[in-house]
């Protein structure tokens, strides 16, 4: 390919420049805020929600996800397109890092009990929330490509939240082990309700 050099000249006496499509660009599809809600769902089609392949990656962000009881471990799962029960076949990986307040304990390392070799049950992202006024948690989560209908469907999350006096850091990875598109995801807590926060939904190009 060849080289172009532009002087000064040849810039003040262009008249018409072409657009430049934005990679990665993000655009807001979807918020949804908890109110005392069992569960959040963002199903395409419903409710202004796109989940196809207007996208190849979505992202899910959390802020100030507060649960109403304690030791309550946030997680999500998804339905395959005319799918139901959000029990699609998951393998995935859990670390953590967690630190307290009083720099008397910390910890960092990888956390067998809650990761899944082909299992349909609800991911964990994070484990044990708190419940106490000043306690929530935020992070996001990246899927890929969820209606390519050749290859498996992967995904990254990584939160952060308040648990009583520490700091906790939790990175999670897989894929759902389908070709069929995945068209719904769905957050709850794994005990009593998502007492308050937002979950939003974006596509990226």
């Amino acid at each position: 390919m060849a080289l172009v050099k532009l002087n000064n000249r040849g810039v003040r006496s262009a008249t018409t420049f072409g657009s430049i499509s934005a990679l990665g660009e993000m655009t807001f599809i979807k918020k949804i805020t908890a109110s005392s809600s069992a569960t959040v769902s963002f199903v395409d089609g419903t409710s202004d929600v796109v989940l196809d392949d207007t996208y190849k990656e979505y992202l899910f962000t959390f802020n100030n996800i507060h649960p109403q009881t304690d030791n309550a471990n946030f997680t999500f799962q998804g339905n395959a397109a005319a799918g139901s029960g959000y029990n699609e076949t998951m393998t995935t990986t859990h670390f953590r890092a967690y630190h307290n307040e009083s720099d008397a304990d910390t910890a960092y390392g990888y956390n067998v009990e809650v990761d899944q070799a082909q299992g349909t049950a609800f991911q964990l992202l994070m484990d044990a929330c708190d419940s106490d006024n000043d306690s929530c948690l935020a992070g996001y989560l990246h899927l890929f490509n969820p209606s390519n209908t050749t290859f498996v469907k992967h995904f990254i999350s990584t939160s952060q939240a308040v648990i009583g006096t520490y700091s906790q850091q939790a990175f999670n990875a897989g894929y759902f082990n389908t070709t069929s598109a995945i068209d719904e995801i769905q957050f709850k807590f794994h005990t009593g309700n998502i007492d308050a926060g937002d979950i939003c939904l974006y596509g990226i190009k």
